[in-house]
């Protein structure tokens, strides 16, 4: 068999610095440092961090006065800001860049008067956190469908934000509806899609090009990573998500000459090599090649209180 790794895959700068936000609390503040939801979709990052003394709560209420606390990644309602402040609890907000970004554009949005569309899925703590912050109604749509159903004048001017784990082609369809639909429509530009994503994305889809089956590592409640599976069935090649190497069936692999193997935004590469030595005991004379692809160097600031 031979294994061809996606690049990019993985970590994303985003994640990085969140990680990198509770592990450099630790170190200033000691244990506990309190976060607000998983940092991270990855269950192996979240115990390894616990085990390092990280505590992760869904609620303010279960954090002690004073104690110091972080927001996830994915972002938090406006709401939750309010309360810590009320608390007067030490905040490091891990909120990823890009998240913000799209938390800036949507207030614009609705300062500008126009009615506010969220492309993004019902549930996920990064849309809840949005709707919570742009400061006015917010619609949320998944689907042309969605767009169609939408109960808003044609007439009224509208404008969209997407969920950073959307990417551009993700997201194509939908923005075309809402322009079919209204007459005055504005949104971000295509460059201010989250480029972890579309750049994962797209790597999947050159994979499946050569792959006989896809593995993609990362969390059931990844919503980038279930999107990566999702592309490879969709490209014709018997795909699955797994959260490490003690789900790989080996059946899966059965008259296969090449894998493609790739990993969430959130997935550590650690878990990576675990499946290749995984893959290795089931060929002892396994084969491992990268693909070519876009190379990332991008870096977040962590928070003032974090940089000295």
């Amino acid at each position: 068999m031979r294994v061809v790794l996606a690049q990019p895959r993985g970590f994303c700068a985003g994640v990085v610095r969140a990680i990198e936000i509770v592990e450099k609390a630790l170190d200033r503040f000691g244990a506990p440092v309190y976060v607000r939801h998983e940092i991270v979709h990855n269950r192996h990052v979240v115990e390894a961090l616990k085990g390092k003394g990280a505590r992760f709560v869904e609620t303010l209420d279960e954090i002690p006065d004073g104690a110091v606390t972080v927001f996830s990644a994915h972002g938090v309602a406006q709401s939750v800001v309010d309360e810590a402040a009320k608390r007067a609890l030490p905040v490091l907000d891990a909120t990823c860049p890009l998240v913000t970004k799209v938390h800036t554009q949507g207030k614009r949005y609705v300062g500008q008067g126009r009615t506010l569309v969220l492309i993004g899925h019902a549930g996920h703590p990064e849309v809840e956190g949005t709707m919570g912050q742009v400061g006015g109604p917010t619609h949320l749509v998944s689907s042309e469908a969605d767009v169609q159903a939408l109960d808003i004048p044609e007439d009224r001017p509208v404008a969209y934000v997407t969920q950073t784990t959307l990417s551009i082609d993700d997201t194509r369809s939908i923005i075309a509806a809402l322009c079919r639909k209204f007459r005055d429509v504005v949104g971000p530009d295509t460059s201010d899609i989250c480029y972890a994503t579309q750049n994962r994305q797209t790597a999947v889809r050159e994979l499946c090009k050569i792959a006989d089956v896809v593995l993609v590592v990362g969390a059931r409640n990844s919503s980038n990573s279930n999107r990566l599976r999702e592309i490879g069935h969709e490209s014709g090649v018997p795909s699955y998500l797994i959260a490490d190497a003690s789900e790989l069936d080996p059946a899966w692999l059965a008259d296969k000459d090449v894998i493609g193997l790739t990993a969430g935004a959130s997935a550590p590469e650690q878990l990576v090599l675990e499946v290749i030595e995984a893959l290795r005991r089931i060929d002892g004379s396994l084969e491992i090649s990268e693909m070519n692809g876009k190379k990332e160097n991008i870096t977040f600031r962590l928070p003032p209180e974090l940089r000295t």
